[in-house]
């Protein structure tokens, strides 16, 4: 699935919709590059599933938790580590635990993270962050293929 997004609100906006279509303990990569729109999509996401604080980009913390009440989201960036510093973090007790965990740079953890996930993938246009930018969404696995088709039904 492909869609062109032509503003910050419309990036959040389909965020929003994203989370209609995810289960408590999904797991999301999102790819990117640097101001792709990464954490926006994220805090459209967490807001789409009630959260109502502040929602920002944990670059320099590694993780934020988004308490939900009965559930939780979990938002990691990996821009700066390195796969075994991945695998020390102990990511898998979280991966365990219910909620939804959002992998901003997974690439950083090839090796160390499942491969069952949705994978979102967010491209400027023609190298140019004043335009609009590309999504795609892949799944590997069916239950998250499922999730992009009900996506479709919502854009």
């Amino acid at each position: 699935m492909e869609l062109l997004i032509y503003s910050e609100s419309e990036m959040e906006q389909l965020g929003e919709k994203i989370a209609l279509v995810l289960d408590e303990n999904d797991l999301v990569y999102l790819i990117g590059e640097l101001g792709a729109g990464k954490t926006t999509l994220v805090r459209g996401i967490v807001r789409g599933r009630g959260y109502p604080g502040r929602v920002t980009s944990p670059t320099f913390t590694l993780m934020n938790v988004y308490d939900l009440g009965n559930s939780q989201i979990n938002h990691f960036d990996f821009y700066r580590l390195t796969g075994s510093e991945i695998y020390d973090l102990g990511l898998e007790d979280y991966l365990d635990r219910q909620g939804i965990s959002l992998i901003e740079w997974p690439q950083a953890g090839e090796g160390y993270l499942p491969r069952e996930a949705l994978f979102i993938y967010i491209s400027l246009v023609e190298d140019d962050y004043d335009r609009e930018r590309k999504v795609s969404l892949e799944a590997f696995a069916p239950e998250y293929m499922d999730r992009i088709k009900e996506l479709q039904k919502l854009c």
